[in-house]
């Protein structure tokens, strides 16, 4: 059965996984889940630590594992701790062998991409047999591409045969927030919803509705989501770097908001493309630099 189904007894702890409450996929009984269904289980269960800055854990509980599905979570873990190209080089081979397991394909196109590698993540990708889960990461490959034609394209044909799913959902939201315009109203009521249900609710949720307050010029309401997700999560370094985002744009001083994303993820995208663009304004600042003759 489709874990995405309502009538799926994953369904519960897919959609905790999906919501971005890594806290409660950890915790969740899954002792009564059906012996079939214990792998999967498991398998969101380590996501969940991965995202919860357990990769080193992680990556222990799965070293000699023989499931290709445990042996790609020990993949992603991998590249969570900085090591992307030997994570990438354990994926290769892991889809030589298995390239038609869902969560090989899924894991697999994480960690290609994060490697650097996305027209191979993609490959990887492509040949998910109604895998939702893959079909929203291709969409996040195209829009890190900027290939926001390809991005919506993949929504509207999942919206064909998966609905009114939570992922597709998700998924359309992004691209509207890429796309603009009245896109941008469209994509926070579904953060909204899912920000501030108490069953939905997470710091992840809460930094996307605060990103859509954002595109929309509502400062004061995208702090308050901000600082609601720092408070549930004090490490979580996408609220913080939105923070220092809203720093800036509301003319405040961004030197704490910047030193403290630096000490929670100095690795993390919006400090590498801060280094890189600065590194390229020094660079072209020296063309015009002063000469004086003598």
């Amino acid at each position: 059965m489709d874990p995405f189904s309502t009538e799926s007894e994953l369904f519960a702890i897919q959609s905790h996984f999906q919501q971005g409450q890594y806290a409660s996929v950890v915790s969740y009984d899954t002792s009564s889940l059906s012996p079939e269904n214990h792998l999967a289980a498991n398998v969101l269960v380590l996501r969940a630590k991965i995202a919860l800055g357990q990769a080193e854990e992680v990556l222990a509980e799965t070293d000699g594992a023989e499931e290709p599905e445990l042996q790609a979570v020990g993949a992603l873990a991998l590249s969570e701790t900085g090591k992307a190209e030997e994570a990438a080089a354990k994926v290769e081979e892991l889809v030589g062998g298995h390239g038609e397991n869902a969560t090989v394909q899924v894991l697999g196109g994480i960690v290609l991409f994060r490697a650097g590698n996305g027209e191979e993540a993609l490959a990887v990708l492509g040949k998910h047999e109604g895998n939702l889960e893959a079909v929203a990461l291709i969409v996040q490959i195209h829009l890190a591409q900027n290939r926001n034609d390809l991005a919506l394209k993949e929504v509207s044909a999942a919206r064909r045969w998966a609905q009114d799913n939570l992922l597709v959902n998700l998924a359309e939201a992004w691209v509207g927030l890429r796309l603009g315009g009245e896109r941008y109203q469209q994509s926070f009521y579904v953060f909204e919803e899912l920000a501030q249900a108490p069953s939905t609710s997470s710091a992840r949720t809460l930094v996307s509705q605060a990103v859509a307050e954002l595109h929309l010029g509502r400062l004061e309401e995208a702090e308050s989501a901000l600082e609601q997700a720092v408070k549930a999560e004090p490490q979580n370094a996408d609220a913080i770097a939105n923070l220092l985002v809203l720093s800036v744009i509301s003319g405040k001083d961004a030197a704490a908001a910047t030193e403290n994303l630096k000490a929670v993820d100095p690795s993390h995208a919006f400090l590498t493309d801060l280094e890189e663009k600065s590194a390229l304004f020094d660079k072209a600042a020296q063309k015009f630099s002063a000469k004086v003759s003598a």
